[in-house]
C-alpha cells in the first residue's frame, strides 16, 4: 500500500511533536476533540468575511494545544480567502510601550503576513501586487484608466487616522511598480512593514510625514484591514500568543497600558467600529482572572470579560468572548495517539511501529505515573510518544513492553510532568541514537 501522507509533510509534523512545538502545517492530520470550539470559531470567521469583527481570548493551561486551536483556526482563515499573521509577545513585543517594543511586535506581524497562496509568511508585497492587479482588471472592465481607479480605491483609507500616508505609500509602490523602479518599491514595503526608525528617513525616501511607531500600530493594523478587502480578500485575521507576558511586566503602569489597548480593540469589535478585522489572543487562565495583575484587574476588562454566571453544572456559552480550552477526553486521547501513528507511518498501516493494544497501555502507563495530567496537558506525553515509536522504528526486534517498562516521572523546568526513557544499567540508552534514547521535551 502506498503512503497516503508526503514524506515532507510528515516530516515536518513529526519533527515538530517530538520537540514540543506547533507544527505549522497538517494540524488537520491530527486534530481530535474541540468540535464546539472550531464550530464557534467558523461563525467569526464567516463574519470577518462578511465585513464584520471578531475578538476572542482562548485561554488554557501550559500545554493544553492553546497554540495548535490558534494555528489550526489560522490555516481554516487561509482557506477562507482571509489575510493572517500571527506573533508571539514576549518582553520585547508588546501591544502598548514608549521603546520601541509595540514596534517590535508590529514588524513580526507584517513579516508574518499570510495569504492561501503564502501561508508561511512574507505575503505582504504580494499582497500589494494583487491590489495593482485587481485594479488593472477593473480599468480594463470599466474603460477608465488605472490611476483613477486606484485613487477612488485608497480614497476609503484616507479618513482614517494615519489612512493618508498609507495611502500615498501604496500609490508611490503603484507608480514605482510602472516605472519598474525597484528601489522605490522596497521603501514602499519597509514603510509598511514599519521598517522606518525615523520620520526624516521616511520623508526622504518617500516624501511621508509619519511612521509606524508605538502608538499607532493598532491604527496601522486597521489600515491593514481595509486595505486586504480593496485587495479582494475576505479580511485579516491577527493571532497574538504568548499573552501570559502582560501578565508577567512588573511595571503596573506598563501592565494597564497594554490591558487598555486590549480594552479599545474590544470595544471596537464589540461596537462595531472596525471592518474585516479579527483578533484572537492566546493566554493561560492566571492572564485572565488574576485579580492583581491579570486582565480582570483592569475593572473594564473584568466587566466584559466576566463569566457567564448561567453557564454552569455543565451548560456552556461558545458565543462568549472568552474560550476555555476543555480538557481532551481519553476517548479524544486514544484517538490522538491513533492519528499520531497514522502521520508516523506515512499513513500505511502496515508500517505501524506498535501494535493496537499499545496504545491502551501506553495510556494505562502515563496514568499510573503522572496522573490525569497526561491528557488534561499532553504536549509531553505527545512528545514521549513520537520518540517511542522512533525508536522502535530504528530498531528492528525491540519489544515495546520492554520499553514502556523504562519510562520514568522526570520535572522538567516548569515543574510540569515529563516522561523519559532511563538510561540501562551501563548509563547508555536503550537505542544507537542518543538524541532519540533522551525522550525529553
Amino acid at each position: 500500500m502506498p503512503p497516503t501522507i508526503r514524506p515532507r509533510d510528515r516530516d515536518t509534523l513529526i519533527q515538530a511533536l517530538r520537540t514540543g512545538v506547533v507544527p505549522r502545517v497538517g494540524q488537520h492530520l491530527i486534530q481530535v476533540g474541540r468540535a464546539h470550539e472550531i464550530d464557534a470559531l467558523l461563525k467569526n470567521l464567516d463574519s470577518l468575511a462578511d465585513g464584520g469583527a471578531a475578538f476572542r481570548l482562548v485561554i488554557g493551561e501550559y500545554g493544553s494545544g492553546k497554540t495548535f486551536f490558534l494555528n489550526l483556526i489560522r490555516a481554516i482563515a487561509l482557506e477562507k480567502k482571509l489575510v493572517t499573521t500571527t506573533a508571539d509577545l514576549n518582553p520585547e513585543r508588546r501591544l502598548q510601550a514608549s521603546g520601541g517594543q509595540a514596534r517590535s511586535l508590529y514588524a513580526e506581524l507584517s513579516k508574518n503576513f499570510s495569504t492561501r497562496t503564502k501561508p508561511d509568511g512574507g505575503a505582504l508585497p504580494g499582497i500589494v501586487e494583487k491590489f495593482i492587479y485587481t485594479a488593472t482588471t477593473e480599468a480594463n472592465g470599466s474603460g477608465v484608466g488605472v490611476e483613477v481607479i486606484i485613487q477612488k480605491k485608497l480614497a476609503q483609507l484616507s479618513e482614517m487616522v494615519n489612512g493618508y500616508d498609507f495611502a500615498q505609500v501604496i500609490q508611490i509602490y503603484c507608480s514605482a511598480a510602472k516605472e519598474g523602479n525597484e528601489q522605490r518599491k522596497s521603501d514602499a514595503i519597509r514603510w509598511l512593514r514599519g521598517e522606518f526608525s525615523t520620520k526624516t528617513d521616511a520623508r526622504n525616501a518617500l516624501g511621508v510625514r509619519t511612521i509606524v511607531d508605538d502608538s499607532n500600530i493598532y491604527d496601522q493594523l486597521k489600515l491593514f484591514s481595509v486595505f486586504v478587502r480593496l485587495c479582494g480578500f475576505s479580511g485579516l485575521l491577527i493571532c497574538l500568543d504568548e499573552m501570559v507576558n502582560l501578565y508577567k511586566l512588573s511595571n503596573a503602569q506598563a501592565r494597564n497600558a497594554n490591558y487598555e489597548q486590549i480594552l479599545r480593540i474590544l470595544n471596537d469589535v464589540l461596537q462595531g467600529s472596525s471592518s474585516g478585522l479579527g483578533f484572537l489572543l492566546g493566554g493561560t487562565p492566571e492572564f485572565l482572572m488574576d485579580t492583581r495583575r491579570g486582565l480582570y484587574s483592569y475593572a473594564a476588562l473584568q466587566s466584559r470579560l466576566a463569566e457567564n454566571t448561567f453557564a454552569k453544572d455543565g451548560l456552556v456559552d461558545f458565543q462568549h468572548p472568552v474560550i476555555r480550552l476543555s480538557s481532551l477526553s481519553q476517548e479524544d486521547f486514544l484517538v490522538l495517539l491513533q492519528k499520531i501513528q497514522h502521520v508516523f507511518a506515512y499513513g500505511d498501516e502496515s508500517q505501524y511501529p506498535l501494535p493496537g493494544e499499545a496504545l491502551p497501555a501506553f495510556m494505562a502507563h502515563c496514568q499510573e505515573k503522572v496522573g490525569e495530567a497526561y491528557f488534561r496537558t499532553p504536549r509531553t506525553t505527545i512528545t514521549s510518544f513520537v520518540n517511542l515509536l522512533a525508536v522502535l522504528q530504528q530498531n528492528a526486534g525491540t519489544d515495546w513492553k520492554d520499553l514502556l517498562g523504562q519510562v520514568a516521572v522526570a520535572k522538567d523546568d516548569g515543574g510540569a510532568a515529563d516522561l523519559s526513557l532511563e538510561a540501562d544499567a551501563t548509563g547508555a540508552a536503550p537505542t544507537s541514537d542518543d538524541e532519540f534514547a533522551k525522550f525529553k521535551l
